[in-house]
């Protein structure tokens, strides 16, 4: 059973950086896909990044292009989340999930979920 385990939240002041961590166990991160899901009070929960189990496939939501990066370490069985120039509005509690043999398309069927980091961006 695939377990995950999401780390590096914390406070940031607008315009800094934090990099979150996915840390999987039980089973090879190596064919799930792997997304990055944030979820604000009061609003819906919305995808962020997402890397495919073959790592051929990365993408963004609108709001975070050019400012987060996705990848993944296969040795360390863990994903990452780099967020710069983070904003006020990138306040959430992010999770990350998985997907077997996932490949980022709408619909995903994300069977795996941490427990969430909480992210503030506050001066």
């Amino acid at each position: 059973q695939l377990q995950l385990v999401e780390s590096g939240g914390g406070l940031v002041q607008p315009g800094g950086s934090l990099r979150l961590s996915c840390a999987a166990s039980g089973e090879t991160l190596d064919y799930y896909a792997t997304g990055w899901f944030r979820q604000a009070p009061g609003k819906e929960r919305e995808g962020v990044s997402c890397i495919s189990y073959t790592g051929g496939t990365i993408n963004y939501a609108d709001s975070v292009e050019g400012r987060f990066t996705i990848s993944r370490d296969n040795a360390k069985n863990t994903v990452y989340l780099q967020m710069d120039s983070l904003k006020p509005e990138d306040t959430a509690v992010y999770y990350c999930a998985s997907e077997y043999f996932g490949i980022c398309v709408p619909g995903g069927k994300w069977n795996y979920w941490g427990q969430g980091t909480q992210v503030t961006v506050s001066s």
